[in-house]
């Protein structure tokens, strides 16, 4: 199937021949479908923290916040092309719909409005001579092309989103504000976003400008990093026919693997708290309370689990094989970490009960904030059953179930709340270890679309997702976060809504 040429192409993408292979058994066989055995909702799998426990558990994370090391990661690679679909239809096409006539009517809303007014009037006369004679074509065309702004070809953390006195903000800048006040380790702040290589010098340059100002601001120091999704995450084509897809030059293939692929950039990060939240879920400043309390009460209850995981650690470290810890240990992962074992584990020795455990505790752990689902795409809250027979939760996609059988889509319709990409992760395990990321992904959890290149069409491959396959065989909990936590902007009018209006 490969040539000695291909052969090197491979090699120098950093790819395995061995992961290359199980690349194109997935293509042919498909990705095996998960079970899902029923929703996970409020008091069934999803925490409710109460109201009267919100201000103690922000005390217990202000506490250690100062002992721990604390990271905020932040996927910032994507591009805003899909933000400004309609807008792209109306420049080029002239088609026009209701949000083109929102974008219209309320231009001056935007908190890059200014911008646009300066841009435009530094080649083509006044905004407002244009406005007035509708002509909103030439506007757009300003904002999103390379003429202007450049807005569509950029992605979402460089775009002006929010108004405020001082000055319009960027995602970027929000997410160095949120930084301040729950990745904040005894006032080091770090940041780290994932960004595409096209982009990383303006993201590099906008920092320079405006980090000062913030540290000044807030009296805090910011540790900013950036990555770069690797090759070696990339995953290759294929014809339809299930054979390699050859570009013009003869050369395979390779396309970035989707959200599944950042893993690998967080497998080179380290911190006991680590917070991760897309790059568009921000809001102003008058509405971010909410998100601080919230963050500050899944790292405490992080740091609470993960202090009873070690506790559990060290005392089958130190010897102990008592009954009483096998079943400490049963109702903790039953209670707690919501992990119930395989079939026949009453009837395994201690021995072996504690080895199980063992290896349990030996684990990541992630908190995923749930919000009420209300028709947003996501990953939703569920029992599944794992490749080993235990049951646990797992954050699953659409894809991952086999929607032609009546039961399992019945159960998939039963989801109250899904994840907007809110966790809340912890990298080290006892005593400091540093976990091997890698070591815990479902390499059986991928989709596959069909997608075209050059007039011709092809199969491309996703990896795991970030939250579901990628971190499966991690300790997870599910806990109910409010739904004004969610944010995102996912079309430029998005923006206009209130909760993105300062």
């Amino acid at each position: 199937m490969f040539t000695e040429k291909d052969y090197l192409q491979i090699a120098k993408q950093g790819i395995s021949i061995e992961t290359i292979q199980q690349q194109i058994s997935h293509f042919v066989n498909g990705f095996p479908y998960l079970k899902v055995l029923k929703a996970a909702t409020v008091g069934d799998g999803i925490v409710r923290v109460e109201e009267k426990e919100l201000e103690e558990l922000v005390k217990a994370f202000d506490a250690q916040s100062g002992q721990v090391s604390l990271l905020k990661f932040v996927p910032a690679s994507g591009a805003a092309t899909r933000m400004f679909k309609a807008l792209f239809a109306f420049k080029d096409e002239g088609k026009s719909d209701k949000s083109i006539v929102e974008f219209s009517d309320r231009l001056r809303d935007f908190a890059f409005f200014q911008d646009l007014q300066t841009v435009i009037s530094k080649q083509d006369g006044a905004i407002d001579a244009d406005i007035n004679a509708g002509e909103f074509r030439k506007i757009a065309d300003y904002l999103l092309s390379a003429k202007g702004l450049d807005y569509g070809n950029l992605p979402k953390g460089l775009l002006k989103f929010h108004h405020y006195p001082e000055g319009a903000r960027t995602p970027v800048e929000e997410h160095l504000i949120e930084g301040t006040n729950y990745a904040n380790s005894a006032g080091k702040v770090r940041i780290h976003f994932t960004v595409s290589p096209e982009h990383r010098s303006r993201f590099e340059a906008l920092i320079d400008a405006v980090k000062p100002l913030y540290e000044d601001k807030f009296g805090v120091t910011y540790d900013i990093s950036f990555s770069e999704q690797k090759p070696s995450t990339d995953t290759i084509s294929v014809n339809l026919d299930n054979t390699p897809f050859r570009n013009a030059d003869g050369s395979l293939l390779f396309r970035p693997a989707g959200h599944g692929a950042l893993l690998a950039n967080l497998d080179d990060q380290d911190g006991d708290v680590v917070f991760i939240k897309n790059i568009d879920n921000v809001v102003p400043d008058s509405l971010k309370e909410t998100t601080f309390t919230y963050k500050k009460v899944l790292g405490a209850l992080l740091l609470n689990y993960r202090q009873q995981g070690f506790a559990f650690q060290e005392r089958i470290e130190n010897g102990e094989t008592s009954e009483e810890l096998v079943e400490e240990l049963t109702k903790f992962f039953e209670k707690t970490m919501y992990t119930l074992p395989s079939e026949g584990f009453e009837k395994l020795s201690t021995a072996e009960k504690l080895a199980y455990f063992q290896q349990k505790l030996d684990r990541p752990f992630r908190l995923c904030g749930m919000v009420q689902n209300v028709g947003e795409p996501g990953g939703g809250p569920f029992w599944a059953s794992n490749p080993d027979g235990t049951i646990s939760l797992q954050v699953v996609e659409s894809a991952q179930i086999d929607m032609s059988d009546a039961a399992q889509k019945a159960l998939f319709d039963t989801a109250t709340h899904f994840n907007p990409v809110d966790l809340v992760c912890s990298l080290r395990g006892y005593k400091g270890k540093k976990f091997a990321l890698m070591n815990y992904v479902d390499i059986n959890t991928g989709f596959i679309t069909q997608k075209s290149k050059d007039g011709k069409d092809l199969k491309a491959q996703e990896l795991p997702g970030l939250w579901n396959g990628s971190m499966s065989d991690w300790n997870t909990v599910f806990v109910e976060v409010p739904l004004i936590t969610f944010n995102p902007v996912k079309t430029v009018n998005d923006l206009l809504r209130k909760e993105h209006q300062s």
